[in-house]
């Protein structure tokens, strides 16, 4: 997988009126197929009384077709899960699922307005929505002597390294995390500023 990557920080809502429907778009976080549909299950159960639930989701990194998936609901063939989908491969976020919920206002689209409605509801969502970042953490047991620990705090944020655990016995132990691609550096920086005297074990 990416090292890192934009994200939804939490679930995100939009809402549009198109000559008298109602388009609801309902975005989340899913880092896999599974909750992608468990996703889309919660949101026809809730509006079970809608015309139709169009999905699309897009499981890793932005612009990955790896895990992707859509549907249009009964809508006409490629007029709606279709274009969300686009919308979502485009959008420089990964692991979305969205859901757009549409109340029929009585007036026909067309294929060209529905393409519109469907994509354009994904595009009003994402353009509001909180972003965090996904990072691809590897955690570690840092072990080493007390005179060394103000030494190895001060390096741990120059490789983005967070402490979540420690312990003060014989020795003080560290359990940190840090991303992927800072490891062999950070490991490097620790082996030299012990001379070899830290002891570090993967956790994973």
């Amino acid at each position: 997988m990416e090292a890192r990557y934009p994200v939804l920080a939490g679930p995100w809502e939009a809402e549009l009126e198109i000559q008298g429907s109602r388009f609801i778009a309902q975005l989340a976080v899913a880092a896999t197929e599974a909750e992608a549909h468990a996703f889309v299950a919660e949101v026809k159960a809730a509006y079970a009384d809608a015309t139709h639930n169009c999905w699309a989701f897009v499981a890793g990194p932005p612009g990955s077709t790896r895990a992707v998936g859509f549907s249009d609901d009964g809508e006409p063939h490629n007029t709606a899960g279709r274009p969300m989908l686009n919308v979502l491969l485009h959008s420089g976020v990964g692991d979305v699922v969205a859901v757009v919920t549409r109340y029929f206002g009585g007036t026909k689209l067309g294929r060209g307005g529905l393409v519109r409605a469907y994509g354009g509801a994904v595009q009003e969502a994402l353009r509001d929505a909180p972003l965090a970042e996904k990072v691809d953490w590897v955690p570690l047991e840092v072990t080493l002597d007390y005179a060394l620990v103000g030494a190895v705090e001060r390096l741990y944020p120059s490789f983005e390294a967070r402490v979540d655990e420690q312990a003060y016995e014989a020795a003080v132990v560290h359990r940190i995390r840090v991303p992927r691609p800072q490891r062999a550096a950070l490991e490097k920086a620790l082996a030299d500023a012990s001379r070899g005297g830290i002891r570090i074990r993967a956790l994973e």
